[in-house]
């Protein structure tokens, strides 16, 4: 496989260097996507005077540096969502990466849980590394090791996400017993209609609900076997999206869990199930 030639050879064999910029683009796309939708929902008003963002932020960074993040935060929102679309687009795609990544990095002062940000920098940093970040939406396939180093990285990181997510459920009693899911569904089925922003936030489909959201015995096995088929498909998915003869039916099964997966949170998870699905691209080089 290439990942350990590129290893053995110190990182020095020749690669798709479109295989990164291609992961450019979808980089660039769905951090676009993620930033225009937090001008929704209230993000464009998060600081507003009196606001209860505002009282957290003055608590977590002082009056000062408050009011310093409320200055800048609506011109942020703009000059970061231009960036990730010029990032996107291949317009300077460097200074685009690094206003994105800046833009992406302002989420850590106010977020409650920011391992989506963590993530998207981890992944955008493997694209600072790269020496070939291509121009425009063209690919180029000419082989070449300036994106060797950056693509391993990519590949690794990937592996890490999945094979640790792996672990934690392995772990969990709750999660392998299938009773996590079960409850899970069975109660936003019962609170659907009640929750905030309903479109684009949850997205179980009817079917899914009717069939397998009432806490019966055989709602709990029928998850428990979905429970199970999640973790070998974490465990399974980084080697087999690098062996060449299993990489599409490995794209495609990723594809459809992170589908699944997003039909949970669509919002929260369209940066995590993006990228993830993205550094696809590198596994392949």
């Amino acid at each position: 496989m290439w990942f350990f030639d590129a290893l053995s050879s110190g990182f020095t064999r020749p690669t798709d260097p479109g295989r990164l910029q291609m992961f450019r683009i979808i980089f660039g796309t769905v951090l676009t996507t993620r930033f225009a939708l937090a001008l929704g929902q209230g993000g464009w008003d998060r600081f507003v005077p009196g606001s209860l963002s505002l009282r957290l932020a003055e608590h977590r960074l002082g009056p000062r540096r408050s009011r310093l993040l409320a200055a800048a935060y609506r011109p942020a929102l703009l000059i970061r969502t231009a960036a990730a679309l010029a990032l996107a687009l291949g317009a300077a795609p460097r200074l685009a990466l690094l206003v994105t990544l800046a833009g992406a990095a302002m989420e850590l002062l106010y977020l409650k849980s920011p391992n989506a940000v963590r993530y998207t920098l981890l992944t955008g940093a493997c694209l600072g590394l790269a020496g070939d970040l291509g121009h425009g939406v063209h690919i180029e396939h000419t082989p070449s090791a300036a994106n060797t180093w950056a693509l391993c990285l990519l590949v690794l990181i990937t592996t890490d996400v999945y094979w640790n997510s792996a672990w934690q459920k392995i772990r969990s009693d709750q999660f392998r017993s299938g009773l996590y899911l079960a409850q899970w569904v069975h109660t936003y089925t019962q609170v659907r209609q009640h929750l905030p922003h309903r479109r684009g936030q949850y997205a179980v489909p009817a079917v899914v609900r009717h069939r397998l959201g009432n806490l019966t015995d055989r709602d709990v096995r029928l998850w428990r076997l979905i429970a199970a088929a999640v973790i070998t498909a974490e465990l399974a998915l980084p080697i087999a999206l690098l062996i060449p003869q299993t990489t599409p039916y490995a794209v495609a099964a990723g594809v459809a869990m992170h589908a699944a997966f997003s039909c949970l949170k669509p919002r929260q998870l369209i940066t995590f199930s993006g990228l993830t699905t993205g550094t696809y691209a590198a596994f392949s080089a």
